[in-house]
């Protein structure tokens, strides 16, 4: 594609949705429209699409390249966290797909003015949306334990309560390589990974609030699916990864009480069956082309 994105997992998300001529599907996360132009084409000549993204740019760049399917696709700038009330006003209540591409794309982390990457001198932003508080406002304003906690719960960084005293010992900070000098020096030479990767991280879910919009997301998925419908969900850390297996998990099964429980008092019904049980990486020739997909899970459920 022209921005440079390259989607992730593109044919397995096709075969695991099991895209059809005719039907309706979501992209949840429209990025450049990687995924998106894929399912317009295998759904083609009357399947229909929403295109959803928090990002105003890349919802653009989307609606540029996919021009062709004007009469198809609809675009939507909100975050996934609204789906059903996206497909109620866009007439779709039951839906064949419906695809998550989780995190940030190559064109946010390459454009230095997003803050995004720890690599390139850009502001302390990392806004998918542009709105609200920024990575600036919470490294320069929170406390050293609220800073501490965040790049615990969210990066899973052991150094975490060294990283949050020494950015509130070097503040104000302003720039993205800034913070990555910090975390740097506090961390050493970490090996094949940046040492300010985790922190980065966690600040980038922290300001775009992505676990709790992904906990919102995934039951409204579910309930517009229409039966045989698929939900596809890829992911590119733990946290992500573990609230979609443990949700698919618990969807997939009648009973969800302790296992101790001597009868069962949720009366739980599963909603889902499994289409992969153990997620699908990326094959050794897609990670050698790109980079950023080798720490890439999907997992594929179907509504029952």
């Amino acid at each position: 594609m022209e921005s440079g994105h390259a989607p992730v997992l593109l044919k397995e998300v096709l075969e695991g949705l099991q895209v059809q001529p005719g039907g309706l599907y979501i992209d949840a996360t429209a990025g450049a429209g990687g995924h998106s132009r894929a399912i317009l084409e295998a759904s083609a000549p009357s399947g229909r699409l929403i295109c959803i993204d928090a990002d105003p740019w890349a919802l653009e760049t989307a609606r540029q390249g996919l021009a062709d399917f004007a009469d198809r696709v609809r675009f939507v700038c909100a975050n996934f966290s609204e789906l059903e009330t996206i497909a109620a006003q866009e007439g779709f209540d039951q839906v064949n797909g419906i695809v998550f591409d989780l995190g940030v794309s190559s064109m946010q982390l390459d454009n230095p003015l997003r803050g995004f990457s720890f690599q390139k001198e850009g502001p302390l932003d990392m806004r998918l949306s542009g709105q609200g508080l920024s990575a600036a406002d919470l490294v320069n304003k929170l406390s050293e334990r609220e800073l501490s906690d965040i790049i615990w719960r969210f990066g899973e960084e052991r150094q975490a309560r060294k990283i949050a005293r020494a950015i509130v010992e070097n503040r104000p900070l302003r720039s993205t390589t800034e913070l990555a000098r910090i975390v740097s020096r506090v961390k050493g030479d970490a090996g094949k990974i940046h040492p300010a990767t985790k922190t980065f991280q966690a600040l980038r879910i922290a300001v775009n609030r992505e676990l709790g919009a992904l906990e919102a997301a995934l039951p409204q998925a579910v309930r517009l699916l229409a039966p045989g419908g698929r939900l596809a969900v890829i992911t590119f850390h733990s946290l992500e990864d573990r609230m979609v297996k443990q949700f698919f998990r618990d969807e997939s099964q009648d009973c969800i009480c302790p296992p101790d429980a001597p009868i069962c008092t949720c009366h739980h019904r599963a909603s889902l069956r499994l289409v992969n049980k153990r997620a699908i990486t990326p094959s050794d020739d897609e990670k050698a082309q790109n980079r950023r997909s080798r720490s890439a899970k999907l997992r594929i459920v179907e509504r029952l």
